[in-house]
């Protein structure tokens, strides 16, 4: 019971004042089911893009953190090609900082600043990381054009905010699937985010 008016006063919250650049929505009636979109942030390689997110609700939420991952490819030493994402707000303490007063606006404002601001010290892709701490050029040519080629064209005539476009995004996940696979035979290894 906590669970659903909680996530009914915090969606309620998200569509009528949300975090600039970030929209987040139901599926269908489902409440323990949500789509995200954040947009790229200006001045960054992921500038332009719209990258869509899949947020599961634990039964267990607030005392859980809610499990979220990108749908949407994106080159970044904190996000594997499976778009699992390493923050210290999605995953309870000791090793996290999940605590039942944060809530998923303030996990998506923090993975949209982790997007703006990588964390090459607590990487998934060992790799990427790599690139970003010693290559930073290549880094940011290589972000952009993932950029271009996976949140920008596949995404056109998406409305920023719109629920009608539910469809759109079940096609994004099939096709980010696809791409991920598609990555890892190239992409870099992953490494266990501690």
């Amino acid at each position: 019971m906590q669970k659903a008016s909680r996530l009914k006063r915090e969606l309620q919250m998200l569509s009528t004042e949300p975090p600039p650049g970030i929209t987040c929505w139901q599926v269908e009636e489902r409440m323990d089911e949500l789509r995200a979109q954040i947009v790229g942030g200006t001045g960054t390689p992921y500038e332009g893009g719209l990258f869509s997110l899949e947020i599961n609700i634990p039964e267990r939420y607030p005392f859980e953190p809610p499990k979220m991952r990108f749908l949407t490819a994106i080159y970044h030493p904190n996000i594997d090609n499976s778009g699992r994402i390493c923050h210290d707000a999605l995953k309870l303490p000791p090793k996290g900082a999940w605590k039942p007063s944060l809530n998923i606006s303030t996990v998506l404002t923090s993975i949209q600043l982790l997007m703006t601001e990588p964390n090459p010290d607590d990487p998934l892709m060992a790799d990427i990381s790599a690139e970003f701490k010693y290559n930073k050029p290549l880094f940011m040519e290589k972000a952009r054009k993932w950029t271009q080629e996976h949140a920008v064209q596949k995404n056109m005539g998406v409305v920023e905010g719109n629920k009608e476009n539910t469809p759109d995004q079940k096609t994004l996940s099939h096709k980010r699937g696809a791409s991920g696979t598609d990555q890892e035979t190239v992409g870099p290894p992953k490494k266990a985010c501690a």
